[in-house]
């Protein structure tokens, strides 16, 4: 496999290590990563792998929660877990003199957890009021909306922390369960970086592996998402609210797609700059939000293409509605030689600030890894965008864009906006209302 720069690649007991030796710093970065992610919850119980990752990270070779926070400080390190759609990341650093006993520590926490009883029920508490505290976030809940309406019936469509309902549904003994269904050491990507020689990294990679259990794992093929067709309108009910939370989410593109580097270059110039078409007309031309943006992530599953807008509530229909003009024009027409130069230049030169940390590296191998992106996808970035073409823009624009197929997610009063969205957009095929406190959003 093709890693950027000067990363290596080994594999220990068929695990991939990646390594990103630097010296600019006396620090060394560790991450352990399990494929899967969120995806892999049980059906009904979301946030049960984010549960798990938080709880083995506290329970780590049976210490308690606060013993490890000491420990912790006495190493000059810190430690966190992180859950998303592909991966169960437990990552951190230290400084270097304290690798050993940190990777000692870290080994602990992914193979050797005791998922004490008492300190599930303690996070599971912590968990309940950070959604609570959550609700104050709009532009959350408009994506947790938005994944709901548009994925029905594909994990996708779950929130990886999980719902107040779900986090109460998630019984101890079931995390038991899905604990040994998930910890499985073919399931592993290590990565180090910074101030280690490959020697040193690849004998502490080997401590961290030989300490979660070899029992192989049940293949788990996850299957791209499909939206179904028409515009269909979710609206998250909070009343009160002068400003709203607009996304309006369609079909993307996957890496592994030929027309996935022309799309990105096209939604570059649709939202992906200060002078980008919906900055202009929205921010520039109108007033009506401060940002206007256009997005196009990837991961192991085709992700959709995500629309961006915070007006107020007197110009959220029009803002919809001239959005949605904007993007069948863009598919209609294309984009120009002028904006193609323009895109092409922001992206490559822009991607230097992606590769210039070791670490930053070494999460862009992983990632390779984790989401199974072609094996050049970030080595031969630049190359691909600079070869993209009008017509290979124009193509993917018709390909993979369907103005009358998409979700419009915004979060503001249902009573003030559903009449003003249903007069201003044509062709709502539905529309839903939930509570912003809804139990399961």
């Amino acid at each position: 496999m093709k890693v950027p720069h000067h990363t290596l690649r080994r594999e220990i007991h068929g695990v991939p290590v990646f390594l990103e030796q630097s010296v600019a710093l006396p620090l060394v970065t560790v991450t352990v990563a399990r494929r899967g992610g969120a995806t892999l919850d049980p059906g009904g119980n979301e946030g049960a792998s984010r549960l798990l990752s938080r709880l083995s990270r506290r329970t780590a070779g049976g210490r308690e929660f606060q013993a490890i926070e000491e420990e912790l400080d006495r190493l000059g390190a810190s430690l966190g877990s992180d859950v998303s759609y592909s991966s169960i990341a437990l990552s951190g650093a230290t400084i270097a003199r304290s690798v050993e006993p940190f990777v000692a520590l870290v080994a602990d926490a992914a193979g050797r957890p005791s998922l004490d009883p008492n300190e599930f029920e303690r996070l599971r508490r912590e968990t309940r009021a950070e959604i609570v505290e959550g609700l104050d976030n709009d532009r959350a809940l408009a994506h947790r909306a938005l994944r709901r309406v548009l994925y029905p019936n594909h994990p996708y469509s779950r929130t990886a922390s999980g719902t107040l309902s779900s986090i109460e549904r998630v019984a101890y003994p079931a995390l038991l369960q899905h604990d040994e269904l998930t910890r499985r050491r073919d399931n592993l990507v290590l990565g180090m970086s910074g101030d280690i020689d490959e020697d040193a990294a690849l004998r502490l990679a080997e401590q961290i592996i030989s300490a979660v259990p070899e029992t192989p794992s049940e293949t788990n093929v996850l299957e791209d998402p499909t939206i179904p067709p028409g515009r269909r309108l979710v609206i998250v009910d909070k009343p009160d609210r002068a400003q709203t939370q607009i996304l309006i989410g369609l079909d993307g593109a996957k890496s592994s797609d030929p027309d996935h580097t022309a799309l990105h270059v096209a939604m570059t110039v649709f939202g992906g700059t200060f002078s980008s078409r919906l900055m202009q007309q929205i921010r520039v031309e109108r007033g009506w939000s401060y940002g206007a943006y256009a997005t196009l992530p990837i991961d192991q599953c085709r992700q959709s293409l995500t629309l961006w807008t915070f007006p107020s509530k007197d110009d959220a229909a029009a803002c919809i509605r001239l959005k949605l003009e904007l993007l069948e024009a863009l598919v209609e027409r294309g984009i120009t030689a002028r904006e193609l130069a323009f895109a092409r230049k922001s992206l490559i030169r822009s991607h230097a600030f992606s590769i210039d940390t070791a670490s930053k590296r070494l999460g862009l191998a992983l990632d390779t890894s984790l989401m199974n992106l072609p094996d050049d996808y970030y080595d031969g970035y630049e190359r691909r965008v600079a070869a993209v073409t009008l017509d290979d823009t124009a193509a993917a624009l018709r390909q993979r864009i369907d103005p009358t197929k998409l979700v419009i997610a915004v979060v503001g009063s249902a009573k003030e906006l559903e009449p003003q969205l249903r007069a201003a957009v044509p062709d709502i095929q539905s529309v839903e209302v939930i509570p912003f406190d809804s139990p399961d959003l």
